[in-house]
């Protein structure tokens, strides 16, 4: 099954949040969520304590500029449009980037979301917000991790002793080299106390992986997935103790281009990831990194004193296309089948949203609704943000 990508120029007409049957699948309804943004990246998607389907973003003119900012828009239970995006943080110092939502135990909701200067991924770090009247409004900006170069993409997990395991990754640059991705590792910042503190939990020989995502499976044995910075598969990982260590990633019987992944555990037990279908084996297509269309703050690198020694270099650049929905039957083991959610050529050798140049379909978020249906959201064109309902019964 194959959809016929819509030409650049036509999205921001359709950015009303109305929710409309899509006819090329069966019970499949599709939504662009309103924005004012000329760019809009990375959405989350998550329910509120009230049943309310929450998706974030982050939004402003291109990826690393100092007027990237978050973004929420929200679909009320019964409701067929999305609402109008509310803007959630806004330094205009920094990249506001990587949102997602969190329902604590205690009834709070938090959000969090990366910042910082320019494209200097390494200097990141992670801001927090949280709301007590159940996601209607949010209090003052806090800082949650300090940690020169952290990011988050995926959900906060809360194990059954009840820490929190928020999934990071660190950003490093090598000596004398402008942060390209190429020194990226894994880890878990864990908090034992409801959030007052946390302590970064690295993974074993995790270099190149990065955007670890948590799913609980039996008993103290969880599974976790990543992107993959060398643009071959999708990496997993396990613990069999309730997250607190973690194997050596290794990878699955599905590709990866480096670009974001996100997967859900569904109430029947199988696993559902959202993914692009390809890798740099299937393009030959490369740009030198995320960042190569704006200036880091930091100025122009200086030469390493010292040779850096030899090692990989993330990939970028493979197209971000077909967006794809894989089902493992085995807890997260392998993929053995999958549907394409949107086709196209998924150019992305320019994050420019403003010319309409980029074509990705990037970013993924899913979630099962209390019925079952599942729910998806993504970055199209890098100009909207996608919304997509599938029926329980969906044939994958």
């Amino acid at each position: 099954m194959s959809f016929t990508a819509l030409p650049p120029e036509a999205v921001p007409a359709l950015m009303t949040g109305k929710i409309a049957p899509n006819p090329a699948q069966p019970g499949r309804a599709d939504a662009f969520l309103p924005s004012p943004c000329i760019q809009n990246h990375a959405a989350n998607l998550a329910f509120l304590p009230d049943g309310t389907l929450t998706c974030v973003w982050f939004g402003g003119t291109m990826e690393g500029m100092g007027d990237i900012s978050v973004y929420m828009s929200r679909l009320t239970p019964g409701a067929d449009q999305w609402s109008e995006a509310e803007k959630l943080s806004d330094d205009p110092a920094k990249s506001e980037q990587n949102p997602l939502i969190f329902n604590a135990p205690d009834g709070n909701v938090w959000l969090l979301y990366t910042s910082q200067t320019s494209g200097d991924q390494d200097g990141s770090v992670v801001k927090f917000r949280i709301s007590e009247d159940g996601g209607k409004t949010f209090g003052a900006v806090r800082l949650l991790c300090d940690l020169p170069g952290t990011f988050v993409r995926q959900p906060v997990i809360v194990n059954s002793a009840g820490t929190w395991l928020l999934p990071a990754f660190r950003c490093v640059s090598l000596p004398g080299q402008r942060w390209s991705g190429d020194a990226d590792t894994a880890g878990v910042l864990v908090s034992r106390d409801q959030g007052r503190s946390w302590t970064m939990v690295d993974v074993p020989e995790s270099l190149g992986a990065v955007h670890m995502n948590i799913i609980p499976l039996n008993g103290s044995k969880m599974v976790a997935f990543f992107r993959n910075r060398f643009s071959e598969h999708v990496l997993s990982s396990e613990s069999g103790d309730n997250g607190e260590s973690w194997s050596a990633p290794k990878p699955v019987n599905l590709p990866n281009n480096n670009s974001s992944i996100q997967a859900t555990k569904l109430g029947d037990g199988r696993i559902a990831m959202v993914y692009n279908h390809s890798n740099a084996e299937t393009s030959d297509a490369r740009r030198e990194s995320l960042y190569d269309e704006i200036e880091s703050d930091k100025g122009e690198a200086k030469a390493a004193e010292t040779p850096v020694a030899t090692r990989r270099k993330a990939v970028w650049g493979v197209p971000r296309a077909p967006l794809s929905l894989a089902i493992s039957t085995n807890g997260g083991q392998s993929f053995d089948s999958h549907i394409d959610l949107d086709t196209g050529d998924g150019y992305c050798l320019s994050n420019n949203s403003k010319d309409s140049l980029n074509r990705e379909f990037s970013y993924p978020s899913i979630t099962e609704g209390p019925d079952g249906t599942l729910h998806i959201a993504y970055t199209y064109y890098r100009r909207a943000i996608k919304y997509v309902r599938l029926p329980s019964d969906v044939a994958i």
